[in-house]
């Protein structure tokens, strides 16, 4: 996902959803200096938290690096994630734009520029998009073990020394990314320890790197089908490749 791209165009424990989410803010805030794991154990870790979780809602702060512009971009806004496939990113004024993905097809809304009296809606397949590929973990349709290969990365030098850096490469590589960094805290103790991500940074093989910071993470809420409908405002223009 590019801001404004018209620029380069329980281990067997259930936990009910309050609980979830209590469990994750609380420790969150406070955790103690990361245990020892491995990358295998780390992903293995992650996988089983979010195998437990069919919703995940958060706001995100974004960093996009564009090597060939050195240019950096920032964005915030919201994201929420349903199981199986679905996602939609709804980011704040002045950049407006809307990405949702409904499990079959990916619309990107971007707000008409000063000036202009359309926006646009491009619609793309999945595969044609950094974002669902590189979140299908998140929208269930990726496992760490399958589809990835595991590396533990340093986590002090990538600013995250309260937490573990896991690296995924992918298996089958794919031409828009080279691989993704997840920034997982650990949360719990024990057999119910949980490995929460709270930083996705991907990076592919012309140095661009997007940065997605998540808090106010809220995992389990009722999410309506409808969220992933989307219409946009009358009068946009509709791109179709």
């Amino acid at each position: 996902m590019s801001q404004r791209s018209r620029v380069a165009r329980a281990p067997r424990w259930i936990l009910a959803s309050c609980a979830l989410s209590a469990l994750v803010s609380g420790v969150l805030a406070a955790q103690a200096p990361a245990a020892r794991v491995d990358a295998r154990g780390l992903a293995a870790i992650v996988q089983s938290f979010y195998d437990q979780t069919t919703t995940m809602e958060a706001r995100f702060e974004q960093t996009q690096y564009t090597k060939v512009y050195d240019r950096t971009e920032r964005a915030s806004g919201r994201v929420v994630f349903k199981k199986p496939g679905k996602m939609r990113w709804d980011y704040a004024a002045p950049n407006g734009q809307v990405f949702v993905s409904d499990g079959q097809r990916l619309l990107v809304y971007q707000p008409p520029d000063e000036g202009e009296q359309q926006g646009q809606l491009i619609e793309r397949q999945l595969s044609e998009d950094q974002l669902p590929l590189a979140f299908s973990f998140l929208t269930g349709t990726g496992r760490l073990d399958r589809d990835f290969r595991l590396r533990l990365v340093d986590a002090a030098r990538q600013d995250f020394a309260e937490g573990h850096v896991l690296e995924l490469r992918p298996r089958r590589p794919t031409p828009h990314y080279d691989r993704v960094l997840f920034f997982v805290r650990l949360v719990g103790e024990g057999a119910q320890r949980a490995g929460v991500i709270q930083r996705v940074l991907i990076l592919d093989s012309a140095g661009n790197r997007n940065r997605f910071d998540f808090s106010e993470l809220r995992f389990n809420r009722d999410v309506p089908e409808s969220r992933f409908d989307y219409r946009p405002p009358a009068n946009t223009r509709r791109v179709r490749p």
